[in-house]
């Protein structure tokens, strides 16, 4: 049953993330909010790749992330950044449906070389923390870059100030 949630919340949820980079603006691209943070380009890029790590977080018992080479392109391309998200969403979509209820018990790490950085613990915990609110986390600080811009922000559940105006 949790399976079959994830998977109507992936669906849902991967509708508002497209909103949102449909929205980020190709002239705000470079706009950062302080001297450590990413650029919007950058942040928007990030968004679209986590959708790629589903697929060795829900396929894979240990994901070593330094033997995985995901090309990204240029962050100053809105376009090309759409464009690796739409490839990433079926990629994940893809592992999401591979999954069994049984597959979510079973224990996951990530490794970056030798050095464990997370887990072990259950794959469905990671699908929650490490995929989905990731992602969700990420789109918060995506509406404060574009309304710190003048842009306006989509509604992602129910209409937002802008839209109401």
């Amino acid at each position: 049953m949790i399976l079959q949630y994830l998977k109507q919340e992936f669906e849902q949820e991967t509708n508002s993330t497209r909103k949102l980079l449909q929205a980020v603006p190709e002239k705000d691209l470079n706009y950062k909010p302080s001297e450590i943070s990413w650029t919007m380009g950058q942040l928007a890029q990030h968004i679209a790749t986590i959708y790629y790590w589903y697929v060795g977080t829900l396929t894979k018992d240990v994901y070593d992330m330094a033997a995985d080479h995901l090309e990204r392109g240029d962050v100053n391309d809105i376009k090309a950044t759409l464009a690796l998200f739409e490839s990433n969403v079926e990629k994940a979509r893809a592992a999401l449906e591979s999954l069994t209820q049984d597959d979510l018990q079973n224990n996951w790490t990530m490794k970056v070389g030798e050095k464990v950085v997370l887990g072990p613990m259950p794959r469905g915990i990671v699908a929650r923390g490490f995929l989905f609110n990731h992602i969700y986390h990420h789109r918060g600080e995506m509406i404060v870059y574009l309304r710190a811009t003048g842009n306006k922000v989509p509604g992602l559940y129910g209409p937002t100030y802008e839209e109401s105006l």
